[in-house]
């Protein structure tokens, strides 16, 4: 199984639909502006980047920032929100029957793929698992593992689609805050084992 998870289509500050308001000339600012973001984080931490260098840099006015996103949290989210999608993709890259002690390649490249953008999702993303980051990412897990859940038929489907969110934003985030030690292979495999019990503690 290996699932194309969307994009969030609801703005996480606003609630707005973005498949409703965005049209193709929006999308293009919205993207030149989350890499605009991303470029600006990766010499200053979030709290010191300001609106002015970041419309310099995309090359926008002041006021369209404002049009498309209320503060630069709401930008960095999602500037950030394929870190969502990846982690979606990578708990569901398995065929088959799953391996119970090893997870998915997806699953440790994810890890690994945080390093560039870790002060961000660090800043975004609390200890614990929660912070802007931290809800979006158990949103969508769950949404994803309780339609999974109820398709197979399990009548413990809301609890486990609740335990598996919280359970792998919190070792998420944990682990980028240093409160957790490992490789990217060895907390992607921890990770897994956790998960793989959830599911079959019921």
């Amino acid at each position: 199984m290996n699932p194309e998870a969307p994009r969030p289509t609801e703005d996480s500050r606003t609630g707005a639909d973005l498949r409703v308001t965005e049209d193709p000339r929006a999308a293009r600012t919205r993207a030149k502006l989350r890499k605009a973001l991303l470029e600006e984080c990766a010499g200053h931490p979030l709290h010191e980047v300001s609106v002015a260098a970041l419309v310099r840099r995309a090359g926008v006015g002041r006021a369209t920032f404002y049009v498309h996103y209320p503060d630069l949290e709401a930008l960095a989210v999602d500037a950030c929100a394929d870190v969502v999608r990846e982690a979606v993709e990578a708990l569901h890259a398995w065929r088959g029957r799953p391996d119970p002690v090893r997870a998915p390649a997806a699953l440790p490249e994810f890890f690994a793929g945080l390093a560039p953008h870790a002060g961000l999702y660090r800043t975004l993303l609390a200890p614990g698992g929660g912070g802007p980051l931290g809800r979006v990412l158990h949103r969508d897990l769950r949404a994803y593992s309780l339609r999974e859940r109820e398709l197979a038929g399990a009548a413990d489907a809301p609890l486990v689609a609740s335990a598996v969110a919280a359970t792998f934003a919190g070792v998420l985030a944990d682990w980028l805050h240093g409160l957790l030690d490992g490789t990217p292979q060895e907390i992607a495999d921890q990770a897994w084992q956790l998960l793989v019990a959830l599911h079959r503690s019921r």
